[in-house]
């Protein structure tokens, strides 16, 4: 459960339930502190709440401090929260981002005459391939607070007071989802690396990356052309990839099927061989 304090006269959150009751135990919060978690209509303390109470049992509240101020008053509303994670929706939209620059990725290396073979053998060009789009999805996140995926999916990443990550924030929340997010693509790591972050955003409410930067999502309702409208373009998207790379896939396939076993599946492929471009590496 999530919780929003008054600290100070300043609103402050949203804070897991472990770490109130962390800082109740060191003395850091008192029964009489102002709170809020969703499902309460209005503000109250602490000690109210009942998954606080018996904390505060047998523990004298504090001493009557001396006259001071009349306080500012508590907000007119409970402070917006994030909500559900959306680990699909969002699952969704990093890999719509991701396969749509790769697709594009891989036609500018057929357009420009590449080895496209040597390229797709390339451990380094696998891990370092996707350090462009990040560099794009900096800049998209910091300017308009969403990209192509997560527009069609009606996703918006901004700070907690609803202003758009500066250029720094952008920075740092797109380093750590390559490096924990997707672990560089390496593909056993890529996968650990998401069924963790899958784990975590179940757990604490928000994928890593958002929550130690204490940025938000919001979602809109779906939009049905916009959801047509991406599953057109990851298809296209996979179909211009695979143009690119289906004859050195085939070229590999044939050799490791040079056996007598896998004549058959060689001869069936060599005689229907899938669609791809005309090759520019020659």
């Amino acid at each position: 459960m999530e919780i929003w304090l008054i600290q100070d006269g300043e609103k402050t959150g949203p804070f897991h339930d472990y770490e109130i009751r962390r800082r109740i135990g060191t003395g850091g919060l008192d029964a009489t502190t102002p709170a809020w978690h969703e499902g309460l209509s209005a503000w109250t303390t602490l000690s109210e709440i009942a998954l606080f109470r018996d904390e505060f049992i047998d523990k004298p509240l504090p001493e009557e401090p001396p006259a001071q101020p009349v306080p500012p008053p508590l907000p007119p509303s409970p402070p917006v929260i994030q909500g559900k994670p959306r680990i699909l929706r969002r699952f969704w939209a990093r890999w719509l981002d991701i396969y749509l620059y790769v697709g594009v990725w891989w036609f500018l290396m057929w357009l420009t005459g590449r080895n496209i073979e040597a390229l797709f053998t390339n451990p380094m060009v696998a891990m370092t391939r996707l350090a462009p789009w990040f560099v794009i999805e900096i800049l998209l996140i910091h300017r308009f607070g969403t990209t192509p995926g997560k527009w069609l999916l009606g996703l918006e990443v901004i700070n907690q007071d609803g202003s758009h990550l500066t250029l720094g924030q952008s920075t740092r929340r797109a380093l750590r989802v390559y490096f924990i997010g997707i672990g560089f693509a390496i593909p056993y790591v890529l996968l650990f690396c998401m069924v963790l972050s899958a784990f975590t955003a179940r757990r604490i409410g928000a994928p890593v990356w958002d929550h130690v930067g204490k940025h938000r999502v919001n979602t809109k309702p779906l939009v049905a052309w916009k959801v047509v409208t991406l599953v057109l373009v990851f298809f296209g998207a996979l179909q211009l990839q695979f143009g690119v790379i289906s004859p050195v896939v085939m070229k590999l396939m044939a050799k490791e099927l040079n056996t007598e076993q896998g004549k058959p599946l060689k001869e069936i492929l060599e005689k229907n061989p899938p669609w791809s471009l005309p090759r520019r590496d020659q």
